[in-house]
């Protein structure tokens, strides 16, 4: 036999199966069974156990109420749910006072033994957190849903703590590359997939999913119905036809944005009046940049770490780590979708580059405003958080302080001179200060209220005259009470009168037995002790009764107008995130004017034609950790590419700097296309369609997929997909596999490249195969370039420096030797190396292999091996041990008649 709790939570627990019930009881979150053995292993808490039955106990563990936010965000990383499950019904006492304790029974309101009923108020998943303990403030968090149908897919996602809302249709043939970019733009924290859906995902997603890299949730195949998702959306915006968000015609996506509207009502429980809207997005106007763009540009991550930061300094890192000077949460998040997703339209670009371009030219002006903003909070995330009805007192404050600045910040944007001003102006004019709202917040919420709005001392005193009775009425009765001992002394004339309170039986006058004659007849007789006798009057009733109810009605007259102010702030929430965006634009712009000064960029002129003109180009990364101290000074260098010189191709030793230099080039590209300045003396860039970068090496085994196999399926997906518009960033094609063959490959890609009428995109192509530097003489825009070295005797200097021309050696062995190789090892390399020059690769290598002796002829005319090494051998570099191992190796030599 179970109790009544018990089948209360196993009825709740079967409703949310895939999710960790978090089962509130009085000051605790429990959770049981299989449920509380993970959030003990997750959470790394105790786990004990609990009465249920008779003779049944079950595991459990819990958490605090009040710090809960911790223990879900590391339930959420590790891949759960959790479903938060709240004691209702009871008003606001009964979930403050009432509830179970940890090792009693169950208590209604008013003492009475009950049952409290329960419900889930919310489902806690990757995809739809909304507390701000839980979230990266400079980054979104996305939950997204994907439907695939043949060769097309629906996308949509949506960050429910900034009311961003967006849908798109996309190609899903060619292995759904389309689809599988897009979702390397997002980086999506959940995303939706149709349980058991008919149509396979497409085969470069489906690894995706299969290995997690996205936390997939299935959802039940009849949320994606067409109809029931466009009933859902329908009914969320309150329209009659979804038209009028570019939804016409789009099939897909409105099944995956019907079923991302879904399952936050399922998780959220109707808390969505803050989506609004959907947009519809084409990803035509976006530069293209697929996954191992990102990945190897290192836009937003490291390569090796994964942080936006890096490991020893911001420069060392990626670009966003250089670029990010934003001051509000924001800004950083509009900087990082600026980074991830280039524009294509040129007039919207040279509206950003005035903006930058204007606060570059008003330093006072730009510090001014970035000053402002440091004061200036998470107003996007405030606002939603006001709309969902879940903001808090302190956020309110922050909310208010926000608004506080926007007159200020307006009144320096009026300061700035600059000759076009477009986007400034459009941003002064969505500025609002919302003052009413300023002013509600500033006269109801107490200048240091609590942190959660079920405790006292929210409300501002004068502002609801029936508080401020309630408070008076109180303290006037605490007041009374404390007089009280003085003035019945006086009185009744009983010296030793107490007046004393207890939890079980109130405030009590004492009277000991020795007086009991000169206890007024009005004493009503309450608790009898050994020595002593207790009473209680009306009067001091009365008060006793304004006392231990003013706090429960205070906050409850205090929680009645808090819910009023937040309604009236909820519904100043679609101009109050106008002016988010308005602020995470300028705050933007700002942030790009600060790197452009302190880094000493320009601004590139950009044109719709194919020419890529940067004179003293240099790495924005890369340089920072000169200013560091980390590397050596940064060598700028020029790249020029036009109808005649489509394709460079770079040779020079490893180490000397042509990855950088591609790199360089490309980041370069990349930040005048998000409306950046640029690291350069001057800077033409014709517009790029793509960026396409096969660089590095690495093995893929999940997939059973070697090194040489990676890369040359990226160069397939390059050759497959490039435009005369694209740049294509080609590093060391064709070294994963023998010399000739890697050679031949590299000559034929480059071929293909120059020769086929829908590609000729602009090309870097660095390679170690000097041979490649014929193509320069056989096609007409191929130009060789190199890295310019300097040799002084044997030992080489990397001069950093791209100039034109071939190269006719690598140098590996003098790289190898810096690299620290034992001086046999980098002697013996050399005289193969010479050797392969002299006679061909064949020759000499494969007569050290014959097996067969050699008489030594000692006046041949043929020098043997043993007298050609001591002939090459440097002794002086040599030291003694060294010395003995060589002799040891020629007389071994000379023996065997090698």
């Amino acid at each position: 036999m179970t109790t009544p709790m018990r089948r209360q939570y196993l009825q709740i627990k079967k409703q949310y199966p895939d999710a960790i019930v978090f089962f509130r009881l009085g000051d605790f979150y429990e959770t049981f069974d299989h449920d509380a053995e993970i959030v003990a292993d997750v959470c790394d808490i105790a786990l004990t156990s609990r009465p249920v039955g008779k003779g049944q106990r079950v595991p459990l563990a819990g958490v605090p109420y009040h710090s809960a936010d911790s223990y879900i965000a590391r339930l959420i990383a590790a891949g759960h749910k959790v479903a938060i499950v709240e004691q209702v019904g009871g008003g606001v006492s009964s979930h403050l006072r009432s509830g179970m304790s940890r090792g009693g029974g169950e208590k209604a309101k008013g003492n009475t033994r009950g049952l409290v009923h329960r419900e889930v108020v919310r489902v806690v998943t990757p995809g739809t957190v909304v507390e701000p303990a839980l979230l990266d403030d400079r980054r979104n968090n996305y939950l997204a849903a994907l439907v695939v149908e043949g060769k097309r897919a629906g996308l949509a996602y949506a960050d429910i703590s900034t009311g961003e809302f967006a849908a798109t249709q996309l190609d899903a043939s060619d292995g759904g590359r389309a689809v599988a970019e897009e979702l390397a733009r997002l980086q999506p924290a959940e995303l939706l997939v149709p349980e058991n859906q008919a149509a396979p995902l497409p085969k470069l997603v489906a690894p995706l999913v299969a290995n997690s890299q996205y936390p997939i949730s299935t959802y039940d195949a009849w949320h994606f119905d067409l109809d029931t998702a466009r009933q859902a959306l329908l009914h969320q915006f309150d329209v009659g036809t979804l038209d009028g968000f570019g939804l016409a015609g789009k099939p897909l996506a409105i099944r995956a944005a019907g079923a991302v509207v879904q399952y936050l009502a399922e998780t959220q429980k109707g808390a969505l009046t803050h989506l609004t809207r959907v947009v519809t997005y084409s990803t035509d106007g976006f530069m293209t940049l697929d996954a191992v763009t990102r990945r190897n540009l290192e836009l937003t991550q490291t390569l090796r770490l994964g942080s936006a930061k890096g490991s020893l300094h911001p420069a060392a890192g990626t670009l966003l780590g250089v670029l990010d000077q934003t001051v509000t949460p924001m800004g950083a998040r509009l900087l990082r979708r600026w980074l991830q997703q280039p524009l294509l339209d040129l007039e919207a670009l040279n509206q950003r580059l005035d903006a930058v371009e204007a606060l570059v030219q008003n330093t006072p002006v730009r510090a001014e405003l970035r000053a402002a903003l440091k004061g200036v909070g998470d107003l996007e995330r405030l606002a939603n958080r006001a709309a969902q009805g879940i903001i808090r007192p302190r956020e309110l404050l922050a909310l208010r302080q926000s608004l506080e600045a926007i007159p200020h910040l307006k009144s320096q944007i009026s300061n700035i001179q600059h000759r076009a001003k477009h986007l400034i102006d459009t941003i002064h004019a969505k500025l609002d200060p919302c003052p009413e709202v300023t002013t509600l917040i500033a006269q109801a919420i107490a200048d240091d209220p609590p942190a959660t709005p079920t405790s006292p001392g929210i409300i501002r005193r004068g502002f609801s005259e029936e508080l401020d009775r309630v408070l008076v009425a109180a303290r006037d009765a605490k007041a009374w009470i404390a007089n009280l001992e003085g003035a019945e002394r006086r009185r009744t004339g009983i010296k030793n009168l107490k007046v004393g309170f207890n939890k079980v039986f109130g405030y009590y006058i004492e009277v000991s037995k020795s007086n009991l004659s000169a206890v007024p007849p009005e004493y009503i007789r309450k608790q009898t002790l050994v020595n002593a006798e207790r009473f209680i009057t009306p009067e001091l009733k009365e008060y006793e009764s304004l006392v231990l109810n003013a706090e429960e009605r205070q906050l409850e007259i205090e929680m009645r107008l808090y819910r009023e102010v937040c309604d009236q702030v909820a519904a100043a929430a679609p101009r109050l995130l106008t002016t988010a965006h308005a602020l995470a634009q300028l705050d933007t712009c700002a942030a790009l004017a600060e790197v452009a000064v302190r880094n000493n960029y320009v601004r590139p002129q950009l044109a719709d034609d194919t020419r890529l003109e940067i004179i003293a180009g240099r790495h924005p990364v890369v340089e920072q950790m000169e200013v560091s101290g980390l590397v050596e000074p940064f060598v700028p260098n020029d790249t020029h590419m036009s109808e005649e010189e489509r394709i460079l191709v770079i040779t020079g030793p490893n180490m000397s700097g042509k990855s950088t230099y591609l790199r360089q080039t490309a980041l370069i590209v990349l930040m005048a296309q998000i409306g950046s300045f640029v690291p350069a003396d001057r800077a033409h860039i014709g517009l790029v369609d793509r960026i396409f970068t096969r660089i590095g090496a690495e093995d893929i085994l999940h997939a059973g997929q070697s090194t040489f196999m990676v890369e040359m399926v990226e160069t397939a997906n390059i050759l497959h997909h490039a435009t005369p518009r694209s740049l294509l960033i080609l590093d060391e094609i064709g070294r994963g596999t023998s010399t000739y063959d890697g050679l031949s490959i590299a000559w034929a890609v480059v071929e293909y490249i120059h020769n086929h009428p829908k590609l000729r995109a602009r090309t870097l192509f660095a390679t170690h195969y000097h041979e490649l530097t014929e193509l320069a003489h056989l096609l007409p825009r191929v130009r060789n370039y190199n890295v310019a070295v300097a040799e002084e005797g044997d030992r080489v200097v990397f001069l950093h420096k791209i100039v034109p021309g071939g190269a006719d050696r690598s140098y590996g062995i003098h790289v190898a030797q810096l690299a620290g190789l034992p001086r046999p090892v980098i002697h013996r390399a050399q005289e193969i190396l010479a050797e392969l020059e002299r006679e061909g690769a064949r020759g000499p290598v494969l007569r050290r292999a014959e097996p067969t002796a050699r008489q030594l002829a000692l006046f041949s005319t043929e020098p043997h091996p043993v007298v050609e090494a001591l002939r090459q051998l440097d002794v002086n570099s040599l030291t003694p041990l060294e010395a003995i191992s060589k002799l040891y190796e020629l007389q071994k030599q000379a023996q065997e008649g090698k």
